[in-house]
């Protein structure tokens, strides 16, 4: 038992007086002068196509544009109410269009949290319909949140184009 003790400690001080011997080197340090990154502000949504009365003709094809919305807000701009008014005209044309709205986020925040805006974002769409007189019979909601983006990309551009109001007419 004595002999497996002394091996012990002298395997034990091997160890020890080899291991400083396997220390890393440092690296040198780096001579690169780092330049700070300007911050760029945010590209504006994407721009809005000057709405058109509805004309008879146009009314075959029941296509309903999408809204888009700034980040973190559910509101709807200025900008997109003339292209809900122009979608509630046709809308009102065919009274057996069902739509359902879902609402979409960009990325970023929490799945929970960008579920909870998406909702948001389509009831404000929802809202809209109903007050220009679309029965609420015919309208549903859906969020997305950040699950279904239309733009695959991680940058501004991509973002503002998921944070929208997709319309989906079931006839």
């Amino acid at each position: 038992m004595r002999r497996f003790g002394l091996l012990f400690l002298v395997l034990t001080l091997a160890l020890l007086m080899v291991l400083p011997a396997c220390s890393k080197k440092e690296a040198p340090p780096i001579e690169e002068e780092i330049t700070p990154v300007e911050e760029v502000p945010p590209p504006p949504p994407p721009p809005v196509e000057e709405v058109e009365p509805v004309e008879k003709e146009e009314l075959e094809a029941l296509v309903l544009k999408d809204v888009f919305f700034d980040f973190d807000k559910y509101s709807i701009k200025g900008e997109y109410k003339g292209v809900l008014e122009n979608n509630a005209e046709l809308l009102m044309s065919r009274p057996e269009a069902i739509l359902v709205i879902e609402g979409h986020c960009d990325e970023r925040g929490t799945s929970e949290y960008n579920l909870a805006l998406g909702e948001k974002r389509a009831k404000a769409v929802m809202d809209f319909y109903i007050a220009y007189g679309i029965g609420a019979d015919r309208l549903s909601m859906i969020s997305y949140g950040e699950e279904k983006p239309f733009a695959s990309g991680h940058d501004e551009k991509a973002w503002a184009l998921n944070r929208r109001a997709h319309m989906l007419v079931k006839e």
